[in-house]
């Protein structure tokens, strides 16, 4: 596994939001990333209004890694930058818990195939956006793309067992 090569904290603001539907009775999402954490107890209530209530859900680390820079810069360039925000629902406790916070697009969106509960994007903030492009210049590296070719029998070995050409006799 890749070893981190920076981390960063910073807070996470999620809404809960009443629904009209036969199945669940509110939804929630990722509001904004704090890059500062603040002073505040996770899960504070931070405003409520109507069927709408807004909580800090807490502090949580952004952690960034040589190998993934190429996917930085992609956010980083490909129109407003990200944060991908992941909360599970757990037993006990707070509603949800703050599982991973990430600024790899890649690592965003394999979070939505891993069963986390809710999975979101935010606008990354100015300053975080400046620490990943700092990053990303630091160590990023251009890898230049090899494609391979498939291995073929040399005549001097015979058929490659399985090939079209393969009687299934041993014999060329």
């Amino acid at each position: 596994m890749a070893m981190t090569e920076a981390s960063r904290e910073v807070g996470v603001v999620v809404r809960r939001r009443s629904v009209d539907n036969p199945w669940i009775d509110h939804v929630w999402s990722p509001v904004t990333i704090l890059h500062e954490v603040p002073a505040t107890a996770p899960w504070t209530v931070l405003s409520s209004e109507g069927e709408t209530t807004t909580y800090y859900a807490g502090a949580a680390t952004i952690d960034l890694f040589r190998s993934d820079t190429a996917n930085y810069r992609d956010n980083l360039t490909n129109g407003e930058a990200r944060i991908w925000v992941a909360l599970r629902r757990q037993d006990g406790g707070p509603e949800l818990e703050l599982t991973k916070v990430t600024a790899d697009p890649s690592e965003g969106e394999a979070m939505f195939e891993s069963g986390c509960d809710v999975i979101g994007t935010v606008p990354m903030p100015a300053d975080v956006a400046s620490w990943v492009a700092a990053f990303v210049d630091e160590f990023h590296v251009e890898r230049t793309f090899h494609k391979r070719k498939r291995d073929r029998a040399r005549s001097d070995r015979g058929p490659v067992p399985g090939d079209a050409s393969d009687d299934g006799t041993g014999r060329t």
